[in-house]
């Protein structure tokens, strides 16, 4: 059932800007692989092979640290709403910090938000689709606003301060590379 594809098409991009979620996966050479969930407006398809996901500031930056040793990321999405079908895109990323010289150019993509920890450039390498036949049928109701109040109460230096409090190591100890 499931087919794999040498780059994203109009068909995936379509299915992939439809959905309100996605996951991220990586890992290092060794210790814990990462799955995550991602939303909000944080994701671009740029071209067949490329996606921008710009990562906001969370409890962990497992996926940075990750980077730092093996580029390698998966990201995915499943459809809860109408037909059944998981998109995985395969490839490596290489993570892009504010400050760094294309910054500017990738954050034009994004709405700006000051939360914004760093931009992921991923190159996929290859993109399969399989049946999702048993994901369940959710209703999305609509994003959370608990990220936007939390940013909303943080002055910059405070986000800062919670990047050197909370984000400079993975969970196996590893650096992660954001600036502060």
């Amino acid at each position: 059932m499931g087919k794999q594809f040498p780059a994203l098409d109009d068909a995936h991009r379509t299915f992939i800007e439809a959905q309100h979620m996605f996951f991220t996966g990586s890992a290092g050479p060794e210790g814990r692989v990462n799955i995550s969930p991602k939303g909000m407006d944080s994701l671009r398809v740029m071209g067949p092979n490329r996606i921008l996901w710009m990562n906001l500031t969370g409890s962990g930056n497992e996926t940075a640290g990750h980077l730092l040793e093996n580029t390698r990321m998966t990201l995915m999405w499943c459809s809860f709403e109408t037909r059944p079908l998981i998109l995985r895109a395969y490839g490596t990323a290489r993570t892009v910090h504010e400050g760094d010289e294309d910054w500017s150019a990738l954050a034009r993509h994004f709405p700006p938000h000051r939360s914004a920890r760093q931009i992921f450039d991923v190159d996929v390498e290859m993109v399969q689709t399989s049946c999702g036949y048993t994901v369940p049928f959710m209703d999305y109701r609509a994003d959370r606003d608990t990220m936007q109040k939390w940013v909303d109460g943080k002055s910059d230096e405070d986000i800062r301060k919670y990047w050197a409090d909370r984000n400079q190591t993975t969970l196996d100890g590893k650096p992660t590379g954001v600036p502060v």
